[in-house]
């Protein structure tokens, strides 16, 4: 009996040395595990890159009049368009985040989005006003806003009708030379803007149309003259093709909207003139 003692006191050892290596490799274990968790949920809550926030437009729908039934498919087309347009700039916030100064995306997204919706709602404007009251006032609607805060663009939606607007004209020839001359002082580093003349491209306009064709040749005047001074305004802003996206491309949408309107006006008492968009398109003199 007393032989049999130690032997069995060396099993005892032999198991609780056993169950204290399992305990402590169960520790080591939980503790790595818990130590991987950690890790991940440290790179879970890393900083995030600072989000470029989204367009805020007010919307456009509710301050229009009952629709005619004659101008409904033409306005939903606009509202439409508006909802497109607020997509494409908050598209464009996200590609260009870090690009150019403090004041690129007034510049290359807010501003163009907004000339963009006032030619879009003076559009809408226009087809109600065929057959019922012309609505006014509509063009307030038209400046956005930029969300910091990561919330969502308003205005969205056909029924809602906040967006861009479609394109607009430009300024004829004779504008351009005055868009240069008034901007000489800059001109050396931005360039002038050239586009094509409209009004040597017209047929004879009706006595009818010709108090609102005057009013859009004066308009593409105007809008070249504001381009030239943005071109002056952001020399050296943006990457290689700031000037075409920024400047160019949204004075072309303008064109386009104020040559069809001119159009529209000639057509109402006579042929309708064709073709006059391929005028829209305007370069950059260096």
């Amino acid at each position: 009996m007393s032989r049999a003692l130690p032997k069995y006191n060396k099993r005892r050892v032999v198991m609780i040395g056993g169950a204290a290596a399992v305990v402590l490799s169960g520790a080591v274990i939980a503790g790595s595990a818990l130590a991987g968790e950690s890790g991940k949920s440290s790179a879970n809550n890393a900083p995030t890159k600072a989000a470029p926030g989204t367009v805020n437009c007010p919307a456009v729908a509710p301050s229009l009049p009952a629709v005619p039934a004659s101008a409904k498919a033409e306005v939903d087309r606009n509202l439409a368009l508006l909802n497109t347009q607020i997509a494409e700039a908050n598209k464009r916030l996200v590609d260009t985040v870090g690009q150019g100064g403090p004041n690129f995306v007034q510049n290359a997204i807010l501003g163009p989005l907004k000339d963009k919706r006032v030619a879009t709602v003076n559009r809408i404007a226009t087809a109600i006003g065929r057959t019922a009251a012309k609505p006014q006032g509509l063009d307030a609607l038209a400046p956005c806003k930029l969300n910091t805060g990561g919330g969502t663009a308003t205005g969205g939606g056909a029924a809602a009708g906040g967006g861009a607007a479609p394109a607009a004209p430009s300024a004829t020839a004779t504008a351009q030379a005055g868009g240069a001359a008034n901007n000489a002082g800059g001109a050396a580093a931005a360039g002038t803007i050239t586009c094509p003349d409209v009004a040597s491209q017209l047929p004879a306009v009706p006595a009818s149309a010709k108090a609102e064709v005057d009013r859009n040749l004066a308009l593409l005047n105007t809008q070249i003259t504001e381009a030239n001074t943005r071109l002056v305004n952001t020399v050296g802003q943006g990457g290689p093709n700031f000037v075409q996206n920024a400047i160019l491309g949204p004075l072309k949408d303008k064109r386009a909207s104020t040559i069809d309107r001119i159009a529209i006006s000639i057509g109402r008492t006579a042929a309708k003139p064709t073709g006059l968009n391929s005028l829209a398109t305007c370069t950059l003199n260096k």
